[in-house]
């Protein structure tokens, strides 16, 4: 539901609730404002009231000749006639005694597992303001909802109220509000200088003083707009006119025979020993960060975790979002229309003398109309991009270890390939480095990719190559050229066609993902502390014993299962807050040598973002050959989120998830956060036996160590899992119905109910031993209810149709309302302690 129609839907329920409640009092009896029915009635009454008048009037003759018996009859007839005039009354006063009778009983059944106990009420600060955090975002009407059925509207309906989307966001939820408390207190630090702690520092060394320059220099950049404007296109063109240069589309060269490929007319020879435009280009293309065509970076070999290995894999996203949106003829018209724009512009913008894009060039570049040739030039480059994601492996298949790891000999995947020369793509990056294997996530998108090049002209291979370095850098000029598609990437999104998000949280965010750990050490000491990172240390060693149990009592898992799931339970690494190691975040002068090849100026903001690119290439390439670093983090400090790495069997959680209303101070009830870090602690361990955690062991090899049967057991639990979520659904691009695939979002899915469960069975032994106190305020809840309101806060969320859409095609989690309906009905605790009717989980796996 919109923003629009909730605050519709809350209008028409106060007006309908004011009506009923007007109802009751008018039908009281005490204002007689209801003249047509005491019409109607009165002639029915008529005979007894002129009567009962007459019988009581004092000064009548015959009341004293009247016998006991005449007098006990006009009582009676007194008494009749007082209930037949005041029968609605006597009835509607039942039926309301009946109804208060029941709303208590509901009350007590659904919002009471006990009356309150001997805890006292905590009044500090921090339990004032988490309780008001609470009363903030549930529904005004909770009493009125069963949390069994629409536990989500409980919790949520507050929120929803008083969050509306800005024009330049397609979703927010809990976890956006947090991560923009952080960029504020970092855009604080920004604009003004050191915290003190480390202004401190400072007076004895130097070190953090040139960091914090870096940095500054860095969000400075990017926040002068009106220099960033003066230069329009031109730092884009200069990287155009390079590939350009690489690939020009006039080239004549000749195909020796072992490279040969099939020839057309007018098709350009895509490669040749010793001299290969099209690798080059690509190898450019990668030092800067863009992928095109495929996608090459190193991880650790899943089957040898200590050791890296080259991987190659299709590009997660060919230009559009996902292949489903290939099948929109309408979209795609849309999408061509935009390509046509933004590269018309940009070669008004371009020298003329240039040949890039020459078959756009005629003698009426002046003219703003796209030409046939032009048209039919986008047609070819869509059509081409369209092949390329029809060729790419489902979402489902993309993150399967099963179906990505396929490691091949260099000299296979070159004559699978031979249009690119991967064997030097690896060298120009690791020079005097060359892997006896690399790991292919796709044969077939490589064999795919080799007949479509083969079926291709230069022109339209350098169209495509243009236009993916367009999309992946148009965001860091600013220029009339480009904002054709802004605009369409904000459509795609939901968002409004020019709307923008306020400069300094773009740069922000630029500053956290160029220079994130230099960021991260003003975040730490501006936002984290020792006693946070040691509590968040001990609900993560509290839900890891938990899990052991459950695995202990995990009856479909044969006894030597069990026994290796708890010890790779007891293996894994927790990681909490930020890097000690590589780098320490603690330690000023690593931060400097880890961003050393980093050339950053206040006046070049563009230039300044090659430079970052360029750096983060060089440092990732730099593993080739290496042992895995299990020191490294995926994060930075400030982000708000977790992550459990199969790979290293780690789970690990930066210090900006680590705030409320997710994580709360220590002295606040812990049943707060055991119910939401609980969770999300519970939901990262919960992932080393999911559908692809399961397939590592407790080293992170991938290897078979599950036996049969309790493979069998495993694939029983976790169709119901995917069965329940593909119930849910959201309104489809047509209309109707698009369903959540539970097979994308099993893991999660799975993740959710057994972190739940954990954190809960964690909390209760922590709150048995040491009992929390009572939140003011809250007293129609209970500790337990609250645990699980907490858990829910943390997915109250909203998001865009256009932008649900693409998440359901390409995010493994479910929707935020998925993620609180779905788990909590796969809960027997939250059943339990909501009183519901139904106590069994519709789903349960630990």
């Amino acid at each position: 539901m919109s923003s629009a129609q909730q605050s519709e839907s809350s209008t028409q329920n106060t007006a309908t609730s004011y009506k009923y409640s007007s109802k009751g009092a008018l039908t009281s009896g005490k204002n007689g404002k209801f003249p047509a029915q005491d019409d109607e009635n009165a002639p029915l009454l008529q005979g007894f009231r002129e009567r009962t008048v007459d019988s009581h009037n004092p000064g009548s003759s015959e009341e004293e000749s009247l016998s006991f018996l005449q007098r006990v009859n006009i009582f009676l007839q007194d008494v009749v006639v007082w209930i037949l005039e005041n029968l609605v009354i006597v009835v509607l006063s039942c039926l309301l005694t009946a109804g208060t009778v029941a709303v208590c009983v509901y009350g007590l059944t659904h919002h009471h597992s006990a009356p309150w106990d001997s805890s006292p009420v905590c009044t500090t600060a921090g339990c004032v303001l988490s309780a008001a955090a609470l009363l903030h975002n549930i529904s005004p009407d909770y009493s009125l909802i069963d949390p069994c059925d629409d536990f989500r509207t409980f919790v949520c309906a507050g929120w929803d109220e008083k969050h509306d989307l800005r024009d330049d966001q397609s979703a927010v939820w809990t976890g956006t509000a947090m991560g923009e408390q952080s960029q504020t207190l970092l855009r604080h630090v920004l604009e003004s200088g050191l915290p003190q702690s480390l202004a401190s520092v400072m007076e004895s060394s130097h070190v953090d003083k040139e960091n914090f320059v870096k940095i500054q220099d860095a969000y400075q950049a990017c926040m002068d707009e009106p220099s960033i404007g003066e230069r329009k296109s031109s730092p884009l063109l200069q990287i155009l006119y390079k590939l350009e240069e690489l690939f020009p589309v006039n080239r004549l060269s000749q195909t020796p025979a072992s490279f040969s490929t099939t020839e057309k007319q007018g098709q350009a020879q895509l490669s040749h020993e010793g001299d290969s435009p099209l690798t080059e280009t690509m190898s450019y293309m990668m030092s800067i960060g863009v992928g095109a065509l495929l996608w090459m970076d190193i991880e650790a070999d899943d089957k040898d975790p200590d050791a890296t290995i080259v991987v190659i894999r299709p590009p997660l996203q060919p230009g559009l979002p996902s292949k489903e949106y290939y099948k929109d003829e309408k979209l795609i018209e849309s999408y061509k229309a935009t390509i046509g724009q933004v590269l018309e512009a940009l070669l008004h913008e371009a020298n003329p003398n240039a040949t890039l894009l020459m078959k756009w060039r005629g003698d009426q570049l002046d003219d703003p109309a796209v030409s046939v040739i032009n048209e039919a030039l986008i047609d070819s480059l869509v059509e081409l991009e369209t092949k390329f994601a029809e060729a790419t492996p489902d979402t489902v298949d993309f993150f399967d270890v099963t179906k990505y790891y396929n490691p091949l000999s260099l000299e296979l995947v070159r004559t699978m390939l031979p249009q690119i020369l991967i064997p030097y793509l690896i060298s120009s990056r690791t020079p005097g480095f060359t892997p006896d294997k690399v790991l292919v996530a796709s044969s077939s998108y490589l064999k795919t990719l080799s007949h479509v090049l083969s079926a291709s002209t230069e022109e339209t291979i350098q169209a495509y190559l243009v236009w993916k370095t367009v999309q992946g850098y148009a965001v860091y000029v600013e220029s009339d050229a480009v904002k054709p598609l802004k605009r369409f990437n904000n459509e795609l999104q939901g968002k409004e066609p020019d709307s923008k998000e306020e400069r300094w949280r773009t740069c922000v965010k630029y500053a956290d993902r160029g220079l994130g750990w230099m960021l991260s050490r003003l975040y730490i000491e501006k936002a984290f502390s020792k006693q946070a990172k040691d509590f968040g240390d001990l609900i993560v060693t509290d839900i890891k014993s938990q899990f052991i149990k459950k695995l202990g009592a995990a009856e479909w898992m044969s006894p030597d299962v069990r026994q290796l799931a708890i010890n790779k339970v007891h293996n894994i690494v927790q990681k909490i807050g930020y890097p000690t190691k590589s780098p320490n975040i603690d330690d000023p002068e690593m931060i400097r040598s880890f961003y050393a090849s980093v050339n950053i100026n206040r006046t070049t903001f563009f230039e300044n973002t090659i430079s970052i690119a360029v750096a983060d290439v060089k440092r990732e390439w730099a593993k080739a050959g290496k042992p895995t670093n299990r020191d490294e983090w995926e994060m930075t400090a400030s982000t708000v989120n977790a992550y459990y790495n199969p790979a290293g069997n780690e789970i690990v959680f930066p210090a900006g998830i680590m705030q409320s209303p997710v994580f709360y101070d220590p002295t606040v009830p812990q049943y707060l956060s055991y119910g939401a870090f609980g969770a999300v602690s519970g939901h990262e361990l919960s992932h080393a036996f999911d559908s692809t955690g399961r397939h590592y062991d407790q080293r992170g090899n991938y290897t078979q160590w599950w036996d049969t049967s309790t493979i069998k057991a495993f694939k029983d639990k976790a169709q119901c899992f995917v069965d329940q979520y593909h119930n849910y659904t959201i309104p489809g691009p047509d209309g109707e119905p698009l369903h959540v695939n539970g097979l994308l979002t099993l893991g999660e899915n799975i993740a959710d109910a057994g972190g739940l469960s954990a954190a809960f069975q964690a909390w209760k032994e922590r709150e048995e031993a040491s009992p929390s106190d009572h939140l003011p305020g809250l007293q129609d809840f209970t500790k337990e209810q609250l645990f699980f309101m907490s858990y829910a806060t943390f997915w109250c969320g909203k998001t865009r149709k256009e932008s649900a859409i693409n998440r359901i095609y390409t995010d493994p989690h479910s929707p935020f309302f998925a993620r609180v309906l779905g788990t909590t009905a796969n809960s027997r605790e939250f059943r339990e302690s909501f009183h519901c009717k139904e106590k069994e989980p519709v789903c349960e796996l630990w």
